[in-house]
């Protein structure tokens, strides 16, 4: 994989030209960055930026006032190559706070394995309905020790209103949910990503991760799609490695609470 390439692809599919991941939400081009804006469930906030030292802090300033007139919590997406190499001291400035710093991961999909290989007592749900989100709910809380209840209600209003751009599955064991991940297929790109990977500590280093990879992987396959993508936490990122995934970039959160 040819990797400034498929960073250029990137940039140019997934942020340049993003289209809405949801319901109710729309993408602008304003004031030299592209922003997504929607209802207080959507994931509002700036997705790419093309600014200098010029133009940087008038940029930030419009979208603080934009988003605060509509009082939405945003986002800026910053990535490790964004211009200027400044950019990250320029948020902090305006009040934004950082969260943890991803690696953006890419592999082909032709290249990952998609044989789903489970461990003794684990069984594969597919998510299909309110009953399989609050099984993801419940893994989420218990893996990453905090509850997102907005993306678990963006998520079901995609299954009800755009069924062909999400999946999600659960790996239970007898009747308890262990893991659970989502898959976003990025309509008009060659792109599909990965979302929301997580195990309950009992059961990390078994190889569920692994096996749900696989699973949304032969998903994105039979769908069409050229690449896998995704944020890779420090605890994903070895895993993901090993299965063939490289690092593009890193992307840190600078959020603003208006």
């Amino acid at each position: 994989m040819d990797r400034d390439t498929v960073l250029a692809a990137f940039d140019r599919q997934m942020r340049q030209d993003m289209r809405a991941d949801g319901p109710g939400a729309r993408v602008e081009w304003a004031d030299g960055v592209v922003r997504q804006v929607g209802p207080d469930d959507a994931w509002n906030g700036v997705v790419w930026s093309d600014l200098d030292r010029s133009t940087a802090d008038a940029a930030i300033t419009a979208q603080v006032r934009y988003f605060t007139l509509i009082g939405r919590e945003f986002e800026w997406k910053l990535y490790a190559h964004d211009r200027p190499d400044d950019l990250s001291g320029r948020l902090r400035a305006a009040g934004f706070v950082p969260e943890p710093e991803e690696t953006v991961m890419v592999a082909e999909i032709r290249d990952l394995p998609t044989a789903v290989e489970l461990p003794e007592g684990i069984r594969l749900l597919p998510v299909t309905d309110a009953a399989g989100v609050e099984l993801m709910t419940d893994v989420h809380e218990r893996a990453f020790g905090t509850a997102r209840p907005q993306i678990m209600r963006r998520f079901l209003a995609q299954m009800a209103e755009e069924p062909g751009s999400v999946a999600a599955v659960v790996a239970m064991a007898g009747d308890v949910p262990v893991s659970a991940a989502r898959v976003e297929m990025h309509s008009g790109t060659r792109f599909a990503s990965l979302w929301g990977g997580g195990t309950v500590p009992a059961w990390r280093g078994r190889g569920v991760y692994r096996a749900l990879v696989a699973f949304r992987a032969r998903v994105a396959a039979e769908r069409g799609y050229r690449y896998l993508q995704v944020d890779a936490s420090n605890q994903s990122r070895p895993i993901l490695r090993r299965l063939g995934f490289e690092p593009l970039s890193t992307t840190t959160p600078y959020v603003y609470q208006p």
